[in-house]
């Protein structure tokens, strides 16, 4: 008596997995080209999506505090603080950029400054936003020595910050 299972029921036969095949083949097909039509529609057509305008890479082995001093306004102002890790960068003015210098103050987690540039403007211990950068002390702030970024009037600008920097 042979008591093995008879495999005429169990396989399909070749022909029927190639078709099987071929059908899973253009149906993932299918929904990898939506996929993709969609993400891409999403992020073309998304009111929300925010283009950096002014980026800060960090190229350095440390962390990093980072201040910003711009015009807005016809005003000078100066705000704070990004923390950017080791190798990573932060966006940290959002929209297209109006000014042809930036300014920029860098310090490490001690608050030595990292960049040292000539132009003075305010900073503050914690986070902050300062109009003006005249008479820093006597309004109860930090008198600090930001480097000076020229974007060529350019809209997009991304500065990186390596262990050499000005």
């Amino acid at each position: 008596m042979d008591l093995r299972p008879s495999h005429s029921f169990c396989r399909p036969s070749p022909r029927s997995k190639r078709s099987w095949f071929r059908l899973l083949a253009h149906f993932s097909d299918r929904v990898a080209f939506s996929a993709l039509f969609g993400a891409a529609l999403l992020v073309i057509f998304s009111p929300n999506s925010a283009h950096a305008e002014f980026t800060v890479c960090n190229q350095t082995l440390d962390v990093v505090n980072l201040a910003v001093g711009q015009k807005v306004d016809n005003a000078d102002q100066t705000d704070g603080w990004w923390t950017i890790g080791a190798n990573q960068c932060v966006n940290v003015i959002r929209e297209e950029l109006a000014n042809r210098y930036i300014y920029l103050y860098a310090t490490d987690v001690f608050g030595h400054a990292i960049l040292n540039g000539s132009t003075e403007m305010c900073v503050d211990r914690r986070r902050f936003s300062i109009r003006g950068i005249e008479e820093c002390w006597q309004r109860g702030h930090i008198a600090a020595r930001f480097v000076e970024v020229d974007t060529l009037e350019q809209v997009r600008w991304t500065y990186f910050l390596t262990g050499n920097s000005p």
